[in-house]
């Protein structure tokens, strides 16, 4: 697995581009201002006075006019202490010969005058203002062109494919990377030789395969694999994602799909990634939408190209997906997918490696172990231990600390388990001795039935809905389970529900064992119904899943047995749940002092560690457990061993 820093650039904000009404906007604005600067009512609109004819004349014999403008039949004289005084001259007269008739020679007087050609000026305001309504919808129509050219190009290009094409230069993934997952990572290394060195497998006579198909479950590190695959490969690499290809309208995913394998094609050899891939392979003829459903074009446009008439492309598509029942059959047939990869959740060893991969840019304290925290961790992925260190290094955060700590690492372990300690929670005193109690109840069954996985904590701290916990950690990974374990689990999800019963009585039953009990119920009927392991029923499997997959499987399964059948299958489940009871009920009576000194502890610490627990049986954690066959402390016989 990997840990990469998000790139700046993917982080920085990006300005919004103006729409077209904003530079219509600001060209409106510059153009009424300009409108304004030079109209005659700006030059009125100062600060000025306007005075009868008769003082501007007084006032220009008595020499208190410093400047003089002349527009038209308007004057305006400013005097010697600033002030400015407006006045007009009656119609069909001319300034210059007004004022000499009436004893005013402007020339002789020393006053600045400043004339200006009214009929010119009035030409250009009056073809600024014609001018400006047309500007205004020449402009609106020119932006109204624009959207709707790039509307039309948009809607040319409404049926091309986007892929994202891998930039070898940065953000580099190599197999080196990824850790765990090796038989997946030499099958696709088979992929990336063949690319760099196609001669030496022609040479024998092998052909390049169409399809790898990467199947597992989420967090696994399918698409880890595939941008590593893209790192190695020294080919182009083009990666999109399955639900890109379904659009409202018909006929667009098969036109995109055509648009991309072109791409491809045109880059060969090249390598093409679908990332979930069930979204346009499932499977056809479902019987709603019909022949032209949009999906099912899609995924026929898909099969004609990874294996239609053209030969020898040298493109090969890689395509990952968590759920391969869903997918068409001929989408997962030889000369498609030739090759199946199934990624399975890291064992031991590889959680160790994976958290050593996650851990590398992180301060560990020296007390952290990796090894015995990948112990802890049986059926995590790789996406949920990146996402545990990730809980911790919060934590450290949170709490200002310099490094992460053991302590730090278990609390986010449980917290990605259960979810987080809720200590604000009020409960009565009552409440917690029952939940002491139900969750001792647990632990004892379990440790003394055969095979059970061993204790590794008890709690009564509430995480998540749940008011306490016991926490069961297998010895090693486990990839079978045989009946003796389940009996015992079951034995065990009883345990809580009869230490209720044989402490606080039958009619004080609490409902905390509804989830214990919805386990037990699902573990019986599977062993029943799934497993054959039922001696009455024989190793039989009922209840075939052939329905459809647009529905549902559940929904559409179709029931092989008959009613009494059914009927028998029902006793079976109720008879090994009773059969769990009464030995959860012979262990617990047996013990029930033990099971009274455990609780109290419990009660007064919260939380007992496996060393604790064992130490109410002078045993330690190198004390090895006695297993299926063997007379236990209570004197029950387990059945066959593993």
């Amino acid at each position: 697995m990997e840990f990469r820093r998000p790139s700046r650039g993917s982080n920085t904000p990006q300005l919004p581009r103006p729409r077209g009404w904003v530079y219509l906007l600001i060209v409106a604005l510059i153009l009424t201002g300009i409108y304004l600067l030079v109209s005659p009512e700006t030059f009125l609109n100062q600060k000025s006075e306007q005075v009868p004819i008769t003082q501007i004349l007084r006032e220009l014999k008595d020499d208190q006019v410093k400047s003089v403008e002349l527009r038209g039949n308007m004057i305006k004289g400013t005097t010697k202490d600033e002030k400015i005084h407006i006045s007009y001259l009656p119609t069909g007269e001319r300034w210059n010969e007004w004022l000499k008739d009436n004893g005013v020679n402007l020339e002789t007087s020393g006053v600045e005058v400043k004339t200006f050609n009214e009929a010119s000026d009035r030409f250009w305001l009056d073809l600024l203002s014609s001018l400006l309504p047309f500007g205004i919808i020449i402009l609106v129509l020119f932006f109204m062109l624009r959207q709707a050219q790039s509307g039309a190009s948009s809607a040319l290009s409404f049926g091309k494919s986007t892929p994202r094409v891998h930039d070898k230069s940065k953000d580099k993934t190599t197999f080196a990377d990824v850790a765990g997952a090796e038989e997946a990572k030499q099958e696709l290394m088979e992929i990336v030789d063949f690319l760099k060195n196609p001669k030496k497998y022609l040479k024998m006579g092998a052909k390049i395969p169409k399809g790898v198909l990467l199947v597992g479950a989420p967090g696994t590190g399918k698409t880890l694999l595939a941008r590593a695959v893209a790192g190695e490969a020294d080919v182009p690499f083009f990666s999109i994602s399955g639900s890109e290809f379904v659009e409202m309208f018909v006929g667009v995913g098969a036109s995109r799909v055509r648009d991309l394998f072109t791409k491809a094609k045109r880059n060969a050899p090249s390598i093409v990634f679908v990332d979930e891939i069930d979204a346009v392979g499932r499977q056809r003829g479902t019987g709603l939408g019909g022949g032209h459903d949009e999906r099912e074009q899609t995924l026929n446009q898909i099969l004609t190209e990874m294996d239609g008439f053209e030969k020898d492309t040298n493109v090969i598509v890689m395509a990952a997906t968590n759920r391969p029942d869903v997918l068409d059959p001929a989408l997962m047939r030889p000369g498609r997918f030739d090759r199946r990869v199934v990624i399975d959740k890291p064992d031991l060893k590889e959680r160790e490696s994976i958290l050593r991969v996650h851990a590398r840019n992180k301060p560990m304290a020296k007390d952290v172990d990796l090894h015995n925290v990948a112990k802890q961790t049986p059926g995590f992925s790789g996406a949920d231990l990146e996402n545990m260190l990730n809980e911790a290094a919060i934590l450290a955060a949170k709490l200002n600390a310099g490094e992460i700590t053991t302590h730090m690492v278990q609390e986010s372990v449980e917290k990605v388990l259960m979810g987080p300690e809720k200590r604000n929670r009020v409960m009565s005193d009552q409440e917690k001795k029952i939940t002491a109690y139900h969750e001792t109840g647990h632990a004892l069954v379990g440790h003394l039935m055969p095979e059970h996985d061993p204790i590794h904590k008890i709690t009564i701290i509430p995480r998540g809905f749940s008011l306490g916990g016991t926490w069961h950690l297998p010895e090693r990974d486990q990839f079978m389970n045989s009946k003796t374990k389940f009996e015992s689990e079951l034995a065990s999800l009883m345990g809580g529900r009869v230490a209720e019963e044989l402490v606080f009585g039958k009619d004080n039953i609490t409902t905390g064992a509804g989830n214990d009990l919805e386990r037990a119920s699902e573990i019986a009927r599977r062993m029943v119904t799934e497993y054959g392991m039922s001696e009455k029923l024989g190793p039989v499997v009922f209840g075939e899943k052939q329905g459809s997959v647009f529905l549902g499987r559940d929904m559409m399964a179709h029931k092989n047995y008959s009613e009494d059948v059914a009927r028998q299958i029902d006793e079976e489940v109720s008879s090994l749940l009773e059969k769990a009871y009464k030995n959860a009920k012979t262990i617990l009576t047996d013990n029930k002092e033990k099971m009274g000194l455990i609780a109290e502890q419990l009660l007064k610490k919260e939380t007992l560690l496996r060393e604790e627990f064992l130490a109410f049986f002078g045993q330690s954690e190198e004390t090895p457990k006695k297993r299926g066959g063997r007379k236990t402390a209570t004197g029950l016989t387990g059945g066959a061993s593993a």
